[in-house]
């Protein structure tokens, strides 16, 4: 029993640890190909007249193309296994045809939405193109690879009952909304708009008008992604690491008592409510009020 318990959670460690790099590079790779929440004032930009070198891709939200992403890295690595090929030979195969696929679509979307701005002059930056679109590949094949070698660990060694292509796709839709949320604060919040007060929002009257100086030159998706890969994606890579691990972990550690993991995770749950709430009333505390709250009391 003990032996069986250290090893459930040396392999629940591991699910951990994949989840954490899935999740970082999930976040950068929507970074540095602007689908984070502020791609809506990237494309609004041109409109306001603040032109830009920002790759702008926004196929759809991040849940979806990454889910797409991942579930067809999933199925191309069951084809390879099928085949009996090394497991981590097809797993890596798998992810390479997503994150293609993937950079199929962005390279789509970004020409096409720079097209559809010519009357707002617009150019489309072919350099932006070619050195950015790799970046993009290269940070989903990492996810993809993380996100397969996970629900293969889950139906080969947990015998999970879903299939590796399903898993797959629900850990890349899992992986892209928890990038959507807790990476973007770091991108959106600081990046793109650190000119504004902190908490104020964006009023409408400020749409489109982005920051498009860097610290050197004008700036681009690979200084954003230089950016959030201090805080946003490290941020993400925690939440989605934490959320592997803190919702199988009552299960493998009271496995004889399925009431007990249930009561272990709702205790889980409290104490994570209350670190956020602490958490924000120590930001207001630091930062002071959010603009609402100042105007109010004016």
């Amino acid at each position: 029993m003990v032996l069986d318990l250290t090893m459930s959670m040396a392999v629940l460690a591991l699910m951990g640890a994949l989840a954490m790099i899935a999740g970082s590079l999930e976040d950068l790779e929507s970074d540095v190909g602007s689908q984070s929440n502020p791609n809506s004032q990237v494309q609004l930009a041109p409109q306001m007249n603040f032109l830009h070198r920002i790759y702008n891709k926004a196929i759809s939200g991040e849940p979806v193309s990454n889910g797409l992403s991942a579930v067809i890295a999933g199925t191309v690595t069951v084809v390879f296994l099928n085949a009996n090929f090394n497991v981590l030979t097809a797993i890596a195969l798998g992810a390479t045809v997503g994150a293609i696929v993937l950079g199929i679509f962005a390279t789509t979307a970004y020409a096409g939405r720079v097209s559809s701005q010519t009357r707002f002059k617009q150019p489309l930056y072919m350099d932006i193109m070619r050195y950015t679109t790799p970046s993009i590949i290269a940070h989903n094949f990492i996810m993809n690879f993380c996100l397969v070698a996970l629900a293969y660990i889950q139906y080969t060694i947990l015998g999970h009952p879903f299939s590796i292509p399903f898993l797959a796709l629900i850990w890349g839709i899992t992986a892209g909304a928890v990038g959507s949320s807790a990476g973007d604060v770091h991108y959106g919040g600081e990046r793109e708009f650190q000119n504004r007060e902190f908490g104020c929002g964006l009023n409408t009257s400020l749409s489109g008008r982005i920051v498009r100086r860097a610290e050197s030159g004008l700036r681009n998706s690979i200084d954003n992604v230089w950016f959030c890969a201090k805080l946003g994606g490290p941020a993400t890579g925690i939440a989605l690491g934490l959320v592997v691990f803190l919702s199988n972990w009552p299960t493998i550690a009271v496995q004889e008592y399925s009431w007990s993991a249930v009561i272990v995770g709702f205790m889980i749950v409290l104490l994570l409510i209350i670190a956020n709430r602490l958490v924000e009333y120590n930001a207001k505390k630091t930062y002071g009020p959010y603009k609402e709250e100042k105007e109010a009391a004016a």
